[in-house]
Formats: C-alpha cells, sequence, structure tokens
C-alpha cells in the first residue's frame, strides 16, 4: 500500500502549528502530572514529620512508658534519609539543633550561627509542628526535600529542553529544505543553460545568413535579432554560472545601467517612458559583477513594467548617497505596494504574475547584499501611485561569495 505523499514546504504553517500544540499539550501534561506526584510527596513528608513529633512528644510525657527507642530512631532514620531539612526550636523562638543542614559538630558559635540563618529562611516556607514538651511548646520548622526542589523545576525543565529540541529541529529542517532547494536550482539551472546552448548557436548561424542578403534582410533588423541572441548568450551565461563564484570586476556603473535601460525600450510598450540621470559627480568605477548586476536591474525593471501593464514611467537615477554609499532608484508608477508587503516581496514564492517563479527579487537581494556588499529595499511605495526600489552600494571592496543558486 502507497502512502499518500505530503507536502511539507507548502503546507509549513499547518505543520509548525500541529507541533506547537502537541508541545504545548506535551508540556501542560507533564506540569499537570508532575503537580501531582509533587502534592503527595510533600504531604508525605509532613506526615513523617507530624509522626516524629507526635513520638517526641509521647516519649517526653510519658517515661515510665515501654521503651519506644527503636520506633522513634526508625523514623528519624526516615525523616534522615529523606533529606528533609529540619530545625528543632525551643518555647524561646531560638534554634536548639537541626537535621540535614551539614551543621559543623566542634564549633558551637558557628554552628548555632548556621542555625539561626537557616532558620530565618526557613520559618516563612511552611507552618511549624507543634511539640508538647513536658509542658513546654516547642516546634519543628522544616523545608522541602531535595527530591521535593527537583519534582517541582523539572516540568519546566522538560519544557524548556522540548522548546529547544523543536528549535533545533526547526533549524536543521530549514537548512535541510535550503540546502535541497538550492541544489534542484542549480541543477536546473545549469541543466537549462546546456538545453539554451544548441538554439543559441543555430540563432548565430541564422544571423549570419542574414547578413550575406542586407537587401533582403535589412541590417537594423538583423541587429535586433544579433542584439537577443547575445542577450540569451548572457542569460545563458548567467544560468551556468549559478553555484559558482562570480568574477567581480571594475566596471563604469552608469554605463552597465544605460546599457541595459536601452536595450528594454526597444521591447516594451512605447507607452512606457523610461528615463535614466546619472548624477554621479563622475564616471564611477564600482567593484561589481556586470552579468549579476544586470540582472538585478533586470529584474526590478521588468516587476516595474508589469505593475504598470504596459502604460506609465520607468525612471531609474543613479547618485551619491553620502561620501561612501551611492544609491540607485528605480521608481516605476504602477499599482503599488501595500506597507504590509515591502518585505514578503523579497520572500521566495512571492509573486502577482500567473508566470514566474517569484524569484527574481529574492535573488537580486542575494546578488546585491551578499554579493556586493550592498543593500536592496523598497524605499517608498503607495497603492495606485507607485513604488520605488532603492539599490546601495558602499565605495568598498567587498569579499566575493559563490553565486546565489536560485533562478526567476
Amino acid at each position: 500500500m502507497k502512502l499518500p505523499a505530503i507536502d511539507i514546504y507548502g503546507q509549513k504553517n499547518l505543520y509548525q502549528i500541529f507541533i506547537g500544540i502537541n508541545l504545548a499539550l506535551i508540556g501542560i501534561a507533564s506540569i499537570i502530572y508532575t503537580y501531582n506526584i509533587v502534592e503527595n510527596i510533600d504531604a508525605r513528608e509532613k506526615r513523617q514529620l507530624k509522626l516524629y513529633a507526635q513520638l517526641i512528644e509521647y516519649s517526653a510525657n510519658h517515661p515510665i512508658a515501654e521503651d519506644n527507642t527503636f520506633l522513634f530512631e526508625v523514623v528519624k532514620d526516615n525523616i534522615f534519609q529523606s533529606r528533609i531539612p529540619t530545625i528543632w526550636v525551643g518555647e524561646d523562638n531560638v534554634p536548639i539543633d537541626g537535621t540535614n543542614l551539614d551543621l559543623p559538630t566542634h564549633n558551637p558559635s558557628e554552628k548555632q550561627k548556621l542555625l539561626n540563618e537557616a532558620f530565618d529562611e526557613m520559618k516563612d516556607e511552611h507552618p511549624p509542628i507543634e511539640v508538647d514538651v513536658a509542658g513546654t511548646k516547642q516546634y519543628i520548622f522544616f523545608s522541602d526535600s531535595s527530591l521535593l526542589v527537583q519534582m517541582r523545576y523539572y516540568p519546566y525543565v522538560q519544557l524548556l529542553s522540548l522548546i529547544v529540541l523543536a528549535f533545533l529541529a526547526y533549524l536543521v529542517f530549514s537548512a535541510s529544505r535550503t540546502a535541497e532547494q538550492n541544489r534542484v536550482w542549480v541543477g536546473l539551472a545549469k541543466e537549462t543553460a546546456h538545453q539554451l546552448g544548441t538554439p543559441i548557436a543555430s540563432l548565430m548561424g541564422w544571423v549570419e545568413f542574414f547578413r550575406t542578403d542586407p537587401d533582403r534582410y535589412p541590417d537594423e533588423y538583423t541587429g535586433e535579432i544579433e542584439k537577443d541572441v547575445k542577450r540569451l548568450e548572457m542569460i545563458t551565461t548567467r544560468f551556468s554560472s549559478i553555484g559558482s563564484t562570480p568574477a567581480m570586476k571594475n566596471e563604469n556603473l552608469a554605463e552597465v545601467v544605460s546599457t541595459f535601460l536601452d536595450y528594454l525600450k526597444r521591447r516594451i510598450s512605447t507607452k512606457v517612458k523610461v528615463t535614466f540621470v546619472n548624477d554621479l559627480p563622475e564616471e564611477r568605477q564600482m567593484n561589481i559583477n556586470r552579468n549579476l548586476f544586470e540582472w538585478v536591474i533586470e529584474n526590478i525593471s521588468k516587476n516595474a513594467v508589469d505593475a504598470m501593464t504596459g502604460v506609465g514611467a520607468l525612471k531609474v537615477r543613479i547618485f551619491m548617497l553620502n561620501k561612501h554609499e551611492l544609491a540607485i532608484d528605480i521608481t516605476d508608477t504602477g499599482k503599488g505596494i501595500s506597507r504590509g508587503n515591502w518585505q514578503k516581496v523579497f520572500k521566495p514564492g512571492i509573486s502577482t504574475k500567473k508566470r514566474g517563479w517569484g524569484l527574481g527579487l529574492t535573488l537580486a537581494k542575494r546578488i546585491i547584499e551578499e554579493y556586493h556588499g550592498g543593500k536592496l529595499f523598497v524605499k517608498n511605495s503607495e497603492v495606485g501611485k507607485g513604488t520605488t526600489f532603492r539599490i546601495v552600494l558602499k565605495q568598498l571592496p567587498v569579499e566575493v561569495k559563490a553565486m546565489p543558486s536560485g533562478v526567476d
């Protein structure tokens, strides 16, 4: 019999709730069960002490009675074995002696000092047991045994251990899931790049064929087709680089951005006005990976065009944010993002498009923050008016890491 498949990724929240409820039930049951045991042990210790007190009282008030020494010693030894700390207090409220208190035997003054200190702590814990010794009132004060104290705190320690174990299991599960997803993305990306290689080579051959007959195939059209084929080659390079260490190089950032925007303009609706503003004081060189950085600008810009549904304005501005940082603002006049979703748009699987995997902005954020040492965030957005994404790059060299495992 084949068991039904369980989608532990798609139903993650449901499983988290299920595990949380079960942990809570186990914790509550453990506390209630242990509480009942503690109450029984506590009642037993009090009965032992009351029996001890009754024997003392009986022995003191009936000197001619039969010898009760054996029974007295049995009860006293039982109290000692139970590790119940006790203090014998006289009618003047001064401690006389104690048991299970680790008192010195050869230093009376030190012993009395320790008795007084223990008495100050013990007198507020439980009501004392009164003993009538030859007409005088004496009292037995006591504390909970070490076993009872341990039992009181055990369920809370157990519950904390369960929480820590559940948290560690969650971390292991999340790391395993991420590693599995990364392996899938890497394998899929590299296979995609491999499959694209043959048709791209064929398209390049057709471009060369078109160039042999410029009268029939104008250079203007052939040139645009060639740009698209080169674009496909670049995309193939991106896919094949996933999981590898990207090479960083000093590039003219404004030229990188403007080159892509020029390419984009000819491939989107003419009703979308694309504007590029370069407010850098000079041709700023930045240590970036051109292919990856273009991928970021492409993902954000294409999302912006989709948000405007073919009509609106896309503005990209580069400027110095301060002495050590520059910023790139990508602003559209699309449908906007509600404030509660500003962070969510960077999570995998979040997409409003019917096609796509919802990884474009996730990948863009990883490329900027993990591989270029910068920041990518929603600077401003208003539903129905538009959105501004901001990229912040530091004017410092950054450590190069492996290419992220994700594709859009």
